[in-house]
């Protein structure tokens, strides 16, 4: 036993021992490195702005334990790059292990100021340096930053920052956001340089924010534009040449540059049209990945309407793309695609006309309860007989479709006027459990609601994931639009000319566009 008790305390000493040895023998690393990529390129970033992290791994391949005995960047300690090195952060390091047949990770990330520049668009470089002399590897770094216009709120003497009245609770206590007032210097948004705003960029009453061909509006986490009472917002967006670029276009986004950014949703807030903006216009137009595209409240009466919206796509938004309540908007060359939730809803009454627009909701990216189309004459958030608004809505020559079953919702209080109808248009409703037979609303049959409809029909879009809803080759959507209305909208939204045969939605159909 005590033999036993012996042999169990010399083990524990030995492993104690080996545990507590600074002494291991490295060999020096002799040039042959291996490494997951001989050039990092950090995705575009703006300046100032720091970027996502990027990782390089490390191999020994050899048989031995090394010592590498020094890694740096090449600018040294003025490089706009950042390592860390095997959980060490800095810009220089020495004598790193690494042992046989092993590796280790260096993950860099950037921020780099571009003023001093004097471009607007600069390929910032750098090398990561392993080892120096005739062993020395390396491994290029290349980001390119742009330069931007940043708006954003002032700080207070108390640190906090500036912040919009929105109103007053129930009690009377001021509701507030945190944003700023745009100063007539900063009411004309122009494509020299992207914009980049955090917090909310506030239109005042009498002032009107234009935004012209080609601009680029990036936001920051939770913020957005907020058009105030008297205020106005004009999107003067033109038809581009190039359908990649999309040169003329005016195009809102997240502030991340990133690829793995470029379809996440619910990256910014949203453009708010509040109670009391007038005249707002919108040509040709891209709203993506916020969380509500466009929110439209208040002034259901307005002549002319309060929102007019044309050749604009709005998709990819984690509620709805537009979300507009007790409030008035005409659409043409409309395409609001995937969204969390709705494509397009209308709540609490209203007045809205919608011509040669799709309308189309294959939402993949989680469980999506809502139809692509909601329409209805109270606020579906309280009870139908907490009091509504008078709806009225009006759909000529638009597609209504998406991956579930039935893809426009209507709900009325019966108290209110709903007053809608649908023109050659193509409806996916497809009610297999028989739940609304009943429900007169929904009486495809009735020529006061819908006139030459075509229910549950193939649409045959080219890729609805990537929100391309042009139309393919069996598309049942090809020459079936009312012609009258097509002369009216007489180019589709890429200016393509739709007065003979014209297909119902947004797109007419190309046979070329087919390879």
């Amino acid at each position: 036993m005590r033999q036993s008790l012996f042999i169990i305390l010399i083990l524990l000493l030995t492993l104690l021992w080996c545990s507590c040895r600074k002494d291991f023998q490295y060999d020096t690393s002799s040039g042959n490195l291996e490494f997951s990529k001989d050039t990092v390129y950090l995705d575009t970033v703006f300046t100032n702005i720091g970027s996502s992290t990027y990782s390089l791994k490390v191999y020994n391949r050899s048989n031995n334990d090394i010592q590498i005995p020094n890694v740096r960047l090449a600018r040294g300690t003025n490089s706009g790059y950042r390592l860390n090195v095997d959980g060490e952060a800095g810009k220089e390091f020495e004598n790193i292990p690494l042992m046989a047949k092993d590796s280790l990770f260096i993950f860099i990330e950037t921020t780099f100021d571009i003023s001093a520049i004097n471009e607007n668009e600069f390929l910032y470089t750098d090398a990561i340096l392993f080892d120096e002399g005739p062993k020395q590897q390396e491994v290029q770094l290349v980001t390119l930053i742009k330069d931007a216009i940043f708006l954003y709120p002032s700080e207070n003497a108390d640190g906090t920052k500036e912040t919009l009245l929105l109103g007053l609770d129930e009690d009377g206590n001021e509701i507030r956001i945190e944003g700023f007032l745009l100063t007539d210097e900063q009411l004309n948004f122009t494509n020299e340089k992207p914009y980049v705003i955090y917090g909310y960029a506030g239109v005042a009453e009498d002032k009107t924010l234009n935004i012209t061909a080609g601009s680029r509006v990036h936001f920051h986490k939770g913020s957005g534009i907020l058009v105030g009472e008297g205020a106005s917002l004009s999107i003067n967006g033109s038809l581009s040449t190039d359908t990649l670029l999309l040169e003329n276009e005016v195009i809102f986004e997240g502030d991340r540059l990133e690829p793995e950014f470029a379809e996440v949703s619910g990256q910014w807030g949203t453009i708010w049209l509040a109670p009391g903006s007038i005249n707002n216009t919108m040509n040709y137009a891209t709203i993506r990945n916020a969380t509500v595209g466009l929110l439209v409240e208040g002034d259901f009466g307005s002549v002319p309407p309060k929102l007019s919206v044309g050749n604009s796509k709005i998709y990819n938004n984690l509620s709805a793309n537009i979300l507009a309540r007790s409030t008035s908007i005409a659409g043409e060359n409309m395409v609001l695609g995937n969204a969390g939730n709705g494509s397009l809803i209308c709540t609490n009454g209203g007045n809205y006309s919608f011509i040669h627009s799709t309308i189309a909701n294959y939402w993949s990216n989680g469980f999506r309860s809502g139809a692509a189309l909601q329409l209805s004459n109270y606020d579906q958030g309280e009870v139908k007989d907490a009091g509504g608004q008078d709806l009225t809505a009006g759909f000529i020559n638009c597609i209504v479709d998406g991956n579930t079953s039935m893809e426009l919702s209507l709900n009325s209080n019966e108290s209110n006027i709903f007053d809608f109808s649908f023109t050659n248009c193509l409806i996916k409703f497809n009610d297999t459990n028989g739940q609304l037979d009943a429900d007169p609303l929904y009486d495809f049959t009735n020529p006061a609601y819908y006139k030459n409809i075509f229910l549950n029909e193939d649409t045959d879009f080219l890729n609805t994931s990537n929100n391309d809803f042009r139309l393919g080759n069996s598309s049942s959507a090809i020459s079936k639009a009312d012609q009258a209305t097509a002369i009216l909208v007489p180019l589709d939204i890429r200016g393509i000319n739709r007065t003979s045969e014209p297909d119902i939605g947004a797109y007419e159909y190309i046979a070329e566009e087919q390879n």
